[in-house]
């Protein structure tokens, strides 16, 4: 299973992120893709406990944890349009600039993986709840990967 603390994996991503140009046109969804550089960085974020979700409510969270093992044992692409977070949509993303957010979201995943996994604690996801290194690893791959095919990259 693919995961962003792999280094040929984050490889692919940097290098499909150079990909993007400030007029990539989406093939779903409603966020720009300045809006979805800014989102992607907040996801990373998130996986380094730097964004810190309010976790699902009952009974959302209960589903959440039973199909955590389904989800991260196969690689299950996520679904278009699908639903995010709040917290991993920034408020100001549509004044930001495209090369600013795409220097900040490459910085961040440099950051996530330098930092080393072993220390990293087990933040909580609002869905799945806590999530190993390797579940958040592979987690943020999965979103970075969603939204670069949403570019077309």
């Amino acid at each position: 299973m693919k995961n962003l603390l792999q280094p040929e994996t984050a490889e692919e991503i940097r290098r499909r992120l150079m990909l993007l140009r400030p007029d990539s046109v989406r093939q779903w969804g409603s966020m720009s893709v300045t809006q979805a550089l800014a989102h992607c960085t907040c996801s990373v974020q998130m996986a380094m406990g730097i964004i810190r979700p309010k976790r699902e409510p009952f009974p959302t969270n209960i589903v959440g944890s039973l199909y955590k093992p389904l989800f991260f044992r196969r690689e299950i692409p996520f679904r278009r349009n699908s639903q995010t977070a709040p917290e991993l949509l920034s408020a100001h993303s549509t004044a930001c600039d495209f090369e600013s957010e795409r220097t900040k979201l490459l910085t961040t995943i440099n950051s996530f993986i330098t930092t080393a996994p072993p220390s990293r604690p087990q933040y909580s996801h609002a869905f799945f709840g806590r999530l190993t290194s390797q579940q958040w690893a592979a987690l943020v791959y999965r979103n970075l990967d969603h939204h670069l095919r949403q570019f077309d990259v």
